[in-house]
């Protein structure tokens, strides 16, 4: 390993043993690059290594401090496996956000607040309005669409399970955007998916929900044969 990687190391090892906590400011340059064994300018390169992780952050004229060390935000880089193998045969990554969201649906439905129940529903309510128009907006519907899924996730009590969804997700936008656009009957099937997914939660059955949801997941995969050839059109298995 080069010295970079080994200051990457061992300031993560300093978050792990707990010596460094969320929110604290690490040593001062000088000292922490003598504590460590490197110079100056390799401590440098292994802190700009670690800001592009997501584990701190730096700022001017402040120092640098760790970061809250957030599910979503370290997961990130996900989203590169993402749209590489998106590029390839996307079913792969299908079937890994099926299985997740699948999941995601069940322990939800066993957490899920009433609060949450009455957002997801009022978003239902306000597709069905839009599906119900001539010409639909189909952009508000996959931000409908987006919004209703994150609720769900957020409801796992799982912050690693959220990370991976909201890393899945956001690759997703333009190949649900065609679909909604080309696809028939897509909207309308979509927003009826999603009631049934809501009763299912709403009736705390996780068996249910989780069926509910790889139902829908699996009405998306089926389309992507007819999705366009290219690397983002795989990116829709919320769409629905």
């Amino acid at each position: 390993m080069s010295r970079t990687d080994d200051v990457v190391d061992s300031i993560k090892r300093m978050i792990l043993d707990g010596v460094l906590r969320p929110g604290d400011r690490l040593p001062v340059e000088k000292d922490l690059a003598e504590s460590l064994g490197v110079s100056r300018g390799v401590l440098r390169e292994g802190v700009s290594a670690l800001s592009i992780l997501g584990i701190v952050s730096t700022r001017r004229g402040d120092g640098t401090y760790v970061t809250s060390l957030d599910a979503t935000q370290l997961l990130a880089p996900m989203g590169f496996v993402v749209d590489l193998h998106g590029q390839g045969d996307p079913r792969h990554v299908y079937t890994v956000r099926r299985l997740l969201e699948s999941e995601a649906a069940r322990l939800a439905a066993t957490m899920i607040t009433d609060e949450a129940l009455c957002q997801a529903r009022d978003l239902l309510c306000e597709s069905a309005r839009i599906v119900g128009q001539v010409p639909h907006d189909h952009e508000r519907l996959i931000e409908i669409d987006i919004a209703f899924h994150r609720i769900i996730a957020a409801h796992t009590d799982n912050p690693v399970v959220i990370g991976l969804i909201e890393a899945f997700a956001e690759r997703t936008v333009r190949g649900r955007l065609w679909r909604s656009l080309h696809e028939e009957d897509a909207d309308r099937r979509t927003h009826d998916e999603h009631v049934a997914i809501w009763a299912a939660l709403a009736a705390r059955d996780p068996e249910r929900a989780r069926i509910r949801m790889a139902n829908h997941l699996i009405g998306v995969e089926e389309s992507l044969p007819r999705l366009p050839g290219e690397g983002d059109a795989p990116s829709d298995p919320v769409a629905g």
